[in-house]
């Protein structure tokens, strides 16, 4: 067939017309060819063509084309004029939006569709709900009514596609329902509308329905892909806001505030107390320690002396012509003090004795016995009870440098505690000497030490750190002459005690028989020779022999003139050295000699003799 021949009514072969270049086919009707008239000849925009049921034409007025196509019953085209054309009970018609029309007018020749389209259009429902009648004023359409509303004259039917899945959109957007790809390309180069601007979108029967809301700002904020995402905590719930902080940082800060507030105001009033308790505001009232525990540990000096003090007595002596003051201290339950020989000798045998007790009580006393050679003596009270004998310690064990404790009256300040350390052991001293003949003199084998002892500490306790009695303070260095003397020179750290394992001996021998022995050797001694050693004189006392016939000196072998230099492997300097280490000894001990004869160096085993003390 050539294009643009027209073909006769009721020719099987129906050729649509064709569409002018740069319109836009409607869906379905592609691949239809456009008439010759398709732009007619003053411009208009009408279309005409033929159909089965005969020729038609339709219009395009300039104002907005939206949409031109084929139909089985006809050819139409859909117009969008700016106003809209109301029909005559004041709806749109079908298949029109507000705002818009469509008008179909048909070629005066077609009447053979026009006869046939009107009973048609007659019968068929408005979709509005309304049967529709034809009127002169109101043309009847081409094609009968769709009772379902397909487009384009109504909403999409049951079987047309679903439109694509929206999206959440984001705060900022609005979606246009049922907006799809296929109706911006059906709308061609109609203006698209604002996407902020919310679209009113119709009914069945062209009526206005609400518009689409925009979404709430927030609906799809903790699942939307698009929008920023939401900080989380680990325990699923959202971080806080930056104003949610700063309200904190506010509740915190006025809670600090409130405490360290709360804190002032009790240290405040702590201090204003202790002002007005110690007379901040008054009188001068100065700080001091509260009471404290008054038991101290049991090796300090306090321990000790607390210990010691009930056991120590003051000796007040008084004789017919001197009295003196001393220390003792008690050994039995039975009222034995063990005291100092040179304490009680001025009493003699007529003089008074009064003891005075820790606690102040005072009671007479008398002598049991008494020793010059070793300057003890034992006194006994009667009459008193509760007393608290003096633990005996063993002066064997102590070592130079052991801490111990003095008591004493010095110059009559009766329970005076000193203390100090062991300066030396086995120091030899003598002391006494007064009378001249030597019978008053005193060798003892002493303890040293720097604890202050002064006249009126004499037969008063040397005390371990366990309270235990280690020796008695006899007698001190003197700046007069350089010996030891119990005078009343002051103290310049040179005191020097009675060891206890000595005293023990003589104190049992002065209270079972009044009398103490000395362990001997058996020969006078040169007490001028100024050689090294001791040295046995030619001739004894009285014009007797120097080595005392069965005595153990002779049973030994030892002769007149032998030098002895050492005792026990211990080397001597001085004949008062070889009596002071003989003294420390009981009778009946063993001791081995160095002797010097003729330039010659022997040792000689003897067992010492004895002999009743002065």
């Amino acid at each position: 067939m050539d294009e643009g021949k027209p073909v006769p009514p009721g020719d099987p072969e129906t050729r649509l017309p064709e569409v002018p270049v740069g319109a836009e086919a409607a869906p379905g009707v592609a691949g239809r060819e456009p008439s010759a008239e398709a732009a007619g000849p003053t411009g208009t925009g009408r279309t005409k063509g033929t159909s089965e049921d005969g020729d038609y034409e339709l219009s395009r007025p300039p104002a907005a084309r939206a949409r031109a196509g084929a139909h089985p019953d006809g050819d139409f085209e859909l117009q969008r004029p700016a106003a809209s054309a109301p029909s005559e009970d004041g709806d749109a018609l079908p298949g029109t939006r507000p705002g818009s029309s469509a008008s179909t007018t048909a070629d005066a020749g077609s009447t053979g569709a026009a006869e046939r389209s009107a009973p048609q259009a007659a019968a068929l429902p408005d979709p509005a709900g309304a049967p529709h009648t034809a009127s002169a004023d109101r043309p009847e359409p081409l094609h009968a009514r769709d009772p379902y509303g397909t487009p384009p004259y109504g909403q999409p039917g049951p079987w047309a596609p679903a439109p694509p899945v929206q999206h959440p959109a984001r705060a900022a957007e609005t979606v246009v329902p049922g907006a799809t790809p296929q109706a911006d390309a059906l709308q061609g180069a109609a203006p698209m509308p604002d996407a902020t601007a919310p679209v009113q979108a119709e009914s069945a029967s062209g009526a206005a329905l609400p518009a689409n809301p925009a979404p709430h700002p927030t609906a799809w904020q903790n699942y939307d892909p698009w929008a920023s995402p939401s900080p989380f905590q680990l325990n699923g719930t959202p971080a806080p806001g930056d104003e949610q902080r700063r309200g904190r940082r506010r509740r915190t800060l006025v809670l600090g505030a409130v405490l360290i507030a709360l804190v002032a105001g009790g240290a405040g009033g702590v201090v204003g107390a202790a002002l007005e308790r110690d007379g901040g505001t008054g009188d001068i009232r100065l700080p001091q320690a509260g009471p404290e525990p008054t038991g101290r540990a049991s090796d300090s000096v306090a321990g000790i002396a607390a210990q010691a003090l009930p056991s120590v007595v003051t000796l007040h002596v008084k004789g017919t012509d001197a009295e003196g003051t001393g220390t003792g201290f008690v050994l039995d339950g039975r009222g034995h003090i063990l005291t100092n020989n040179h304490v009680v000798e001025p009493a003699g045998t007529g003089g008074r004795i009064s003891v005075t007790f820790n606690g102040g009580e005072t009671a007479a006393a008398t002598v049991v016995g008494r020793d010059a050679g070793y300057d003890l003596a034992v006194v006994e009270v009667e009459g008193v009870r509760g007393l608290r004998p003096m633990p005996l310690g063993n002066s064997d064990n102590v070592q130079v440098g052991d801490p111990v404790v003095a008591i004493g009256a010095p110059f009559d300040l009766a329970g005076t505690v000193t203390s100090g350390i062991i300066s030396a052991k086995e120091r030899p001293i003598t002391s006494g000497g007064e009378k001249g003949d030597g019978s008053d003199v005193s060798y003892v084998d002493a303890l040293q030490t720097d604890a202050p002892i002064n006249p009126g500490n004499s037969g008063g306790p040397l005390l371990d750190t366990r309270g235990r009695v280690v020796g008695i303070n006899s007698a001190i260095q003197s700046t007069g002459n350089g010996s030891a003397q119990g005078g009343q020179a002051g103290s310049i750290g040179l005191g020097f005690a009675i060891p206890v394992n000595q005293a023990k001996r003589v104190a049992e021998e002065l209270i079972n028989t009044g009398r103490a022995t000395h362990p001997v050797i058996g020969v006078t001694l040169d007490m001028n020779y100024a050689g090294d050693g001791a040295r046995v004189g030619s001739g004894g006392a009285n014009r007797g022999p120097a080595v005392t016939k069965g005595g153990a000196g002779d049973k030994a072998g030892i002769e007149p003139g032998d030098v002895i230099t050492g005792v026990d492997g211990v080397r001597i300097h001085s004949g008062e050295e070889l009596i002071v280490k003989t003294r420390a000894h009981r009778p009946g001990d063993r001791l081995t000699l160095t002797v010097v004869r003729d330039g010659r160096k022997r040792t000689i085993a003897l067992v010492l003799g004895s002999a009743g003390g002065n």
